[in-house]
């Protein structure tokens, strides 16, 4: 036996209908709910009158001196203005969706440059734009790559060449990478280091899934280093510094951390490297296709010409 779908046959009632029996319902009067609404008054009248056709009942009780709710039309005239509120808060939202640079912006940041650039973002999306909604979310690569796969972030602000399929690369700068040294070590200070002198450092690095971590070791093996013997490792740049200021060696900052992580220590010197100086390329990044594209285009151009700012 076939049971029929009565509802999926049932007729729906217009925006249109409801619209006009609401301002009926408000005004009870044809011709000040016609006005209200920019109707004209026959026109109204057929569209409170499809409605009650639709809805198999009366809504309205008409006499000729003035209109009054039936039981059932005081119950659906609740709920028409609920609907047409909705619709309302749709619409709105679908304009702020329309809108370049609206609602939340979900941006990934790797730890070896969150500290450094994010005064800088923040800073221009409060000033340029300020209806934006950016939340900040610090994790390695691997961790920020997977987030914006599934959706979970929307942006990615890291070091490149990624090499991901699906990925579309915004470049913003280049920043070479400065030595960073105890005070009395022989290349502290110096201002045209080879980088073939790190074949004799002993360089200290971040844990593993770093990307600057792989980005020094291939520093190393183009100073024809061919192992870099590893003891000591730190979570973060912050505690690879202390490590340098103690004498335990060396490491390779980028420019941006430079001034954050070693201006208030005397136990500390730098050191930039001759001619080409090793350098890693900071970028956007986005899935390619992104709904948003033509917007972080624009939030990448932004960032090119603005000067880093610290945090002291």
């Amino acid at each position: 036996m076939t049971v029929s779908n009565v509802g999926a046959k049932r007729r729906q009632p217009s925006l249109a209908q409801l619209r006009a029996f609401a301002a009926v319902a408000e005004h009870l009067h044809f011709r000040d709910a016609a006005a209200a609404i920019g109707m004209s008054q026959p026109a109204l009248s057929g569209a409170v009158a499809a409605l009650e056709e639709t809805l198999e009942m009366t809504l309205l009780e008409r006499t000729t001196r003035r209109v009054l709710l039936s039981p059932a039309g005081e119950r659906i005239a609740v709920r028409a203005r609920a609907v047409l509120a909705e619709v309302g808060s749709l619409l709105e939202e679908a304009e702020a969706v329309r809108a370049p640079f609206t609602g939340t912006l979900r941006l990934g940041v790797i730890p070896t440059a969150a500290p450094y650039l994010l005064p800088t973002v923040i800073g221009l999306v409060h000033d340029r734009y300020p209806a934006l909604d950016l939340q900040v979310h610090e994790e390695l690569t691997a961790g920020l790559l997977d987030g914006l796969a599934t959706g979970r972030l929307d942006l990615l602000l890291l070091a490149v060449p990624l090499g991901v399929p699906g990925v579309t690369e915004l470049p913003l700068f280049d920043e070479d990478f400065v030595l960073v040294t105890p005070l009395d070590h022989p290349l502290g200070g110096r201002q045209d280091v080879p980088r073939e002198r790190l074949r004799e450092v002993t360089l200290l690095l971040l844990d593993e899934g770093h990307c600057l971590r792989d980005q020094a070791l291939d520093v190393c093996r183009e100073a024809g280093r061919a192992d870099t013997p590893v003891t000591t490792t730190a979570a973060g740049l912050s505690t690879l510094v202390q490590l340098v200021a103690g004498g335990l060696g060396c490491t390779l900052l980028p420019a941006t951390a430079v001034t954050v992580e070693t201006a208030r220590n005397p136990r500390l010197r730098t050191s930039t490297f001759a001619a080409p100086a090793p350098a890693r390329r900071i970028a956007l990044a986005a899935r390619r296709g992104a709904a948003r594209a033509a917007e972080y285009g624009e939030l990448a151009t932004a960032l090119r010409p603005l000067p880093v700012r610290t945090l002291d």
